[in-house]
């Protein structure tokens, strides 16, 4: 039997959700990832910030317009401020912005980090507890759920303090990417960090984050850390289809079921995905311009030339786009390799935080400004 995740009353079957990624995960991408799963599984907004969000940016109210086939819809806030976190909350719940609400607590960017956002907050205990308290109090009944980090690094890990007390405020499942913020994003996920998380929190679900790169991956992990769902950020750019594979792979249909394809299907995907962002936007030009930093990702591993890959990398129309794939040796088949590591990978020695931040992780951070709050990558 497929396993399935219970988020509130949602239930997602089988157990695979899309990591927020700033810049990747608006509509356009999630709805690639829901054609190529048949609608299975759960895709996560983009990281929106509480304070853009509770003053109704205009770049923020259109990141939360979620396609009238998205359900659940899922929203991931990004807070330093328990009141205005609250706020957003009220506001998501109030005005039917969605379904679900994920709270990011992994960043490890040093100009969020360096404020005291980001990974390095659960190191205040009590700060921590106040947002989770007032996102779970506010959210009229929404699932709450929350992502983070292992902690700040080897020695100041909160894992496993932040899961105790998101599970006293109500939340109601909790996501571990197996690294640290000192890591970033290189080195090895820590699944056995996951697994010790879910021995310590058997009250709610446990997602594992990290070295998701192929659908045997995700098996694995499940298989040994006991988590009930894994979450897929880097191991899907470019490469929407891997969300068949994880629905092949989590009902048992065998790695003969997995999407390989040739460099032909690949190029009507780029162009589809480059036509859906060009309507979001409204502006086909901006839609074909976003595209460009998909480009690297989709093309890895097929044999195309740099100087053709530089040309693709830089259209600015669909029909530029068009004749520039339509010009590849479209009969390539999938390469091996290919479903190797993309996207970052480089790790850092020393993470940015205020002064006298490792203290006291009982002080109830104070110095957390508003400037911690930016729109950057979910971690």
């Amino acid at each position: 039997m497929t396993p399935q995740l219970r988020i509130g009353p949602h239930t997602v079957q089988p157990p695979v959700v899309l990591a927020p990624m700033a810049g990747i995960t608006n509509a356009p991408f999630r709805t690639l990832c829901r054609e190529f799963s048949g609608g299975k599984g759960l895709f996560v907004s983009e990281m929106i910030t509480t304070r853009a969000l509770v003053e109704r940016n205009a770049k923020t109210m259109q990141l939360v317009r979620f396609d009238g086939s998205e359900r659940p819809r899922s929203i991931q806030l990004y807070g330093v401020d328990p009141v205005t976190v609250g706020k957003a909350a009220r506001m998501i719940a109030d005005e039917d912005l969605a379904d679900h609400i994920d709270l990011n607590f992994g960043c490890p960017v040093p100009k969020v980090t360096r404020k005291g956002g980001g990974s390095a907050l659960p190191y205040k205990r009590p700060l921590l507890r106040a947002i989770l308290h007032e996102a779970v109090s506010n959210a009229g009944g929404l699932p709450v759920t929350m992502k983070m980090r292992k902690g700040i690094d080897d020695d100041h890990l909160t894992y496993l303090d932040a899961g105790r007390i998101a599970v006293d405020e109500g939340i109601t499942s909790i996501a571990l990417h197996g690294r640290t913020a000192a890591q970033h994003y290189g080195g090895t996920a820590d699944w056995d960090a996951i697994a010790r998380l879910k021995e310590a929190v058997p009250e709610v679900p446990v997602l594992g984050n990290g070295d998701i790169w192929c659908a045997e991956d995700a098996l694995r992990m499940v298989r040994e850390t006991g988590c009930d769902g894994v979450v897929v950020g880097r191991g899907c750019l470019g490469r929407p289809w891997l969300f068949a594979d994880l629905v092949a792979a989590f009902e048992g249909a065998g790695e003969d079921a997995y999407a390989r394809p040739g460099l032909g299907e690949v190029a009507r995907t780029m162009l589809r995905h480059a036509t859906l962002l060009g309507e979001w936007l409204g502006d086909e030009a901006r839609g074909v311009i976003d595209f460009r930093k998909h480009v690297a990702w989709y093309t890895k591993g097929f044999s195309i030339g740099s100087q053709t890959r530089q040309r693709l990398a830089v259209a600015s129309s669909l029909d530029e786009l068009d004749e520039l794939l339509s010009g590849l040796d479209l009969d390539q088949p999938w390469p091996r390799g290919a479903d190797g590591p993309r996207g970052r990978t480089h790790g850092r020695n020393r993470v940015v935080l205020p002064d006298g931040w490792l203290d006291d992780p009982y002080e109830c951070g104070q110095g957390v400004g508003a400037d911690a709050e930016l729109d950057t990558s979910g971690g």
